[in-house]
């Protein structure tokens, strides 16, 4: 088989295959979303947050990273759901945005995720308009949908 050949063949099978991308996927509130894996920084527990006096409500304070002071976001706040009930232990996926590290506060880090570009869609009409304003889209799973969340236009919305 000659070098074009295979090439050729390579192309059609990617073709066929279709682009996609990685997710790191994360629940909030029994719903799945997905940050795009290049954006994720770090993925941590539990940490020990400090308020800070007069930050909007969705910043839930500042944590020390590696020595670093680093945002910490309540997602739960910026999509409007309520505080969850109980005591369950919270995880973080570190982002950077505009040179600064935010904390994404969530219930859960799932798994990562390659998803088809074919699979993807915009979002629909009856998404909530707090979701629509950080989402880029959705991909639909088997009997779920993943909401894929814009993270500058979740950072965004604290600082509107």
């Amino acid at each position: 088989m000659s070098q074009t050949a295979t090439v050729d063949t390579y192309d059609e099978d990617m073709q066929a295959y279709g682009a996609s991308k990685e997710f790191l996927t994360i629940t909030i509130a029994d719903q799945l979303f997905g940050i795009p894996v290049l954006q994720v920084q770090d993925v941590l527990g539990e940490q020990k947050v400090t308020q800070v006096p007069l930050s909007p409500a969705a910043v839930s304070g500042s944590l020390n990273l590696r020595g670093r002071i680093v945002t910490a976001i309540n997602v739960r706040r910026c999509l409007g759901l309520s505080e969850r009930e109980g005591t369950h232990k919270e995880m973080s996926v570190v982002v950077e945005q505009g040179g600064e590290l935010y904390s994404l506060i969530i219930d859960e880090v799932g798994d990562v995720l390659n998803l088809k570009d074919k699979d993807y869609e915009s979002n629909p009409a009856t998404l909530d308009p707090h979701w629509k304003i950080v989402s880029m889209g959705i991909y639909k799973m088997e009997g779920k949908i993943m909401v894929v969340l814009d993270v500058p236009k979740l950072i965004e919305t604290i600082h509107a």
